[in-house]
This record gives structure tokens, C-alpha cells and sequence, in this order.
């Protein structure tokens, strides 16, 4: 599985995921886990640039899903350093792929194609 976050750190939605049924289901198991902090949300179309290569070839593929509404505010300007970062969204958006990450990292099996 390949996995990205590639939109800022701004408060996180969920996961957006693309893979087959059965990985899909598994990727909704895993983000239970996150029902504490309100991310369980597994959106359609998780490619990115950095990863569209490996969906492209049937690697399933997961991108941060957040509020992306003031990414252009920072993006690629004198204001995109960590100073502007927001420590508790930053932190959820950690925790996110932390638990993600542990999970899928934790399986038995690879997640399925």
C-alpha cells in the first residue's frame, strides 16, 4: 500500500482511499480506530501526485483528507513554513497516519489488491 500527504496539515477529515471492495473494507475497519478524535470518514479517489504511479498499476493507495480551504494561503509562498503550522491540527493529522500506518504495518496480510 502506498499512502501520501501532500495538502497541509489543516484539520483532517479522514482518509481518501482507492482500492478494490475488500481493501476498502479494511481501510473503514482501520479508521474506527480514530473515532475518539471524529477522523473515520474513507473518501473515493486517493491518489496524489506522488503516488498516482502505483494506483495506476493496482497498488491500492490512500491520500489525507482535510480542510484544505486556506492551502493556497501558504502554498508555495514566504508563509509556508512550520511557524504558521497549527500544533493540534498538525497532531491530528499525526495521529492519523500513526494509527494508519501501525495498523496496516501490524496485519497479517498485505492489504489486498
Amino acid at each position: 500500500m502506498v499512502m501520501e500527504s501532500d495538502e497541509g496539515t489543516f484539520t483532517p477529515t479522514g482518509l481518501a482511499f482507492t482500492g478494490s471492495l475488500k481493501a476498502r473494507c479494511i481501510m473503514k475497519e482501520i479508521m474506527k480506530h480514530l473515532k475518539p478524535l471524529n477522523i473515520t470518514s474513507v473518501f473515493e479517489d486517493g491518489g496524489g501526485t506522488d503516488i498516482s504511479y502505483w494506483i495506476h498499476e493496482g497498488i491500492p493507495g490512500a491520500s489525507l483528507s482535510n480542510d484544505i480551504t486556506k492551502y493556497f494561503w501558504f502554498h508555495h509562498s514566504q508563509g509556508d513554513t512550520m511557524t504558521v503550522q497549527d500544533p493540534v491540527k498538525m497532531n491530528l493529522c499525526a495521529a492519523l497516519w500513526t494509527v494508519v500506518s501501525y495498523v496496516i504495518a501490524d496485519m497479517e496480510e498485505k492489504v489486498p489488491v
